[in-house]
């Protein structure tokens, strides 16, 4: 029997024991606090509102103390968005998003989802937007067709205290038809849990990280409940192995995900007030709401390589609610103390900002007479500035016909130029775009219950593509399009998100299986129509009688 010298023999015992354990970088029974701070759907709120609401220069001071804080601790920060930075506000719109993501720098983001709307450009916005950006845009399942690669990083590796985090993203496969199709002629959103599962395993192979989390734009939707939207988040969750998913960091439905019991949200969370995330097949979810009006903030341990939630909260960024006193008058107080601004933030954005306002007034178009949006008319008779909103969504949706209430116009237009202000006065309370497809049966149904709305109200509706004869609650006659409707045929229907929820007392159409919020806002849609068709001849704008009521 041979021997081998001690000090071999422990050099051997040692090299065999450490190729059977794991290498970890962290340390053996210590704890690590970790905290995710997340927003999602900023949609061009790099400035605070009227009522000083929200704002990036309030979250800069908010996530700097936050670091402060954690630092103190021995703690780490990761800073996540669930993706929408675009399409919104119209100075920011102007810009391409360039002073959202510059001050997103500025407050130190380390990586983003890649949502919808940043289709709402062409590609070479988005890549030149990406270029602004200092933290990398994840998309595992976003494919150009051509070369059947992703069109983004699928993943990016963090390291806080040695702790490997691997951070993927994915974008709702709606966004094809959600969005602009011209932009979509060689990308392909394939499914986001088919894509995370092959994502995740090739992490483990590979990188083998202590923790995964996705960043996601594709929405919270409660147990699972999607109706005509795409999977979400929920969904998401119950596809993966069971914990394969630390966390998922969401967006696109725009809720506050605060669960008043299982597989139920809060129907009206009070900012402020204690928030449970969702949690799903042992994977938190979490989103923030929308425009940056909350900070989501997640406090984690980290011990002998499991993840444990300590603490959750939304943080409002100056949100304020409105008091009415007993005299009538009326103000708005902050639900919680107020942050203040922080002030390289504001150096930074105030240039842009003064720059946005000064391009509202920039020519977009031009029309030969007045457009008719003044209330005295919009709320009694068809228009010609109804007749114009009605065809901009028609055009951006592929729709057949279109239906408006008339208290949505808000305005007129004077013969001459146009500018972006003055379409922002026609259209100024940010609704978003919808279509549904409906049955010709539906469409008779749907039209006849909006036909009884009332003259001398906001109610009353604006029409396009559509005539029919009203009388005694019945309608005869009715086309869409100068043809017959026929009731077995699919004819698509823009409208306004405002009148597809019930709004004015519409019918809802929003529970329907061929509804779509497209997330387009109507003074965008408008304004791009005005540019793409002017100079706009007021003749062929002008109602000539194609709906009666007798």
């Amino acid at each position: 029997m041979t021997f081998l010298p001690k000090s071999l023999a422990l050099a051997l015992l040692t090299t065999l024991s450490a190729l059977s354990q794991p290498a970890f970088a962290w340390e053996q029974d210590k704890t690590y606090n970790l905290t995710i701070l997340h927003t999602n759907d900023h949609h061009g709120h790099f400035w605070r509102n009227e009522y000083g609401e929200y704002g990036l220069a309030a979250q800069k001071t908010l996530v700097d103390k936050v670091r402060k804080e954690v630092k103190a601790s021995g703690g780490s920060v990761l800073v996540l968005s669930g993706g929408d930075i675009n399409t919104g506000v119209p100075e920011s719109d102007l810009q391409d998003a360039e002073p959202d993501f510059r001050g997103m720098n500025l407050i130190g983001y380390d990586a983003m989802a890649v949502g919808n709307h940043e289709f709402d450009n062409p590609l070479t916005v988005l890549r030149q937007q990406e270029k602004w950006a200092k933290f990398p845009f994840l998309s595992a399942n976003i494919y150009q067709k051509s070369t059947n690669q992703r069109l983004f990083k699928p993943w990016a590796l963090f390291k806080p205290q040695d702790i490997k985090i691997a951070v993927l993203g994915l974008t709702t496969d709606d966004t094809a038809k959600i969005g602009n199709p011209e932009f979509f002629t060689d990308i392909e959103f394939r499914k986001p849990a088919d894509e995370a599962k092959l994502v995740i395993q090739e992490l483990q192979q590979t990188e083998k990280p202590d923790v995964i989390i996705a960043v996601t734009h594709m929405g919270h939707y409660d147990n699972g409940n999607h109706g005509s939207n795409a999977p979400g988040d929920v969904e998401l969750a119950r596809a993966l192995p069971a914990g394969a998913l630390t966390m998922i960091v969401g967006g696109h439905s725009q809720d506050p995900v605060c669960m008043a019991g299982e597989n139920k949200k809060q129907a009206d969370y009070v900012p402020g007030t204690p928030c449970a995330p969702d949690q799903q097949n042992g994977t938190w979810i979490v989103q923030a709401h929308e425009w940056g009006k909350y900070v989501g903030r997640a406090d984690f341990t980290f011990r002998n390589g499991e993840m444990k939630l300590v603490r959750y909260q939304l943080i409002p960024i100056n949100l304020k609610k409105k008091i009415t006193w007993d005299n009538g008058e009326s103000e708005r107080v902050l639900y919680t103390p107020e942050i203040p601004e922080n002030q390289p933030m504001l150096s930074l954005l105030t240039p842009f900002q003064n720059k946005g306002k000064a391009q509202l007034g920039v020519k977009i178009g031009s029309v030969n007479g007045r457009l008719e949006g003044d209330r005295s008319k919009v709320r009694f008779v068809q228009t010609s500035m109804g007749r114009l909103i009605l065809n901009a969504q028609m055009a951006r949706t592929q729709a057949d016909f279109a239906v408006m209430s008339g208290g949505g116009i808000r305005d007129s237009i004077e013969p001459g130029d146009i500018t972006y202000k003055d379409v922002l006065k026609v259209q100024p309370f940010g609704n978003t775009l919808v279509y549904v497809d409906m049955t010709g049966k539906e469409v008779t149904d749907y039209l006849t219950a909006v036909a009884q709305m009332k003259p001398d109200s906001g109610a009353y509706p604006q029409f396009a593509n559509v005539s029919f004869t009203a009388r005694d609650g019945t309608l005869s006659d009715l086309k869409i399009k100068g043809e017959p409707v026929d009731a077995a045929k699919t004819y698509r229907m823009a409208t306004l998100s405002f009148n597809a929820t019930g709004g004015d007392g519409y019918p809802h159409i929003d529970t329907k299986p061929g509804y779509v919020n497209t997330g387009f806002v109507d003074a965008e849609a408008l304004k791009q129509y005005i540019q793409q068709n002017s100079p706009l001849d007021i003749g062929t704008l002008e109602p000539k009688g194609e709906v009666v009521w007798q």
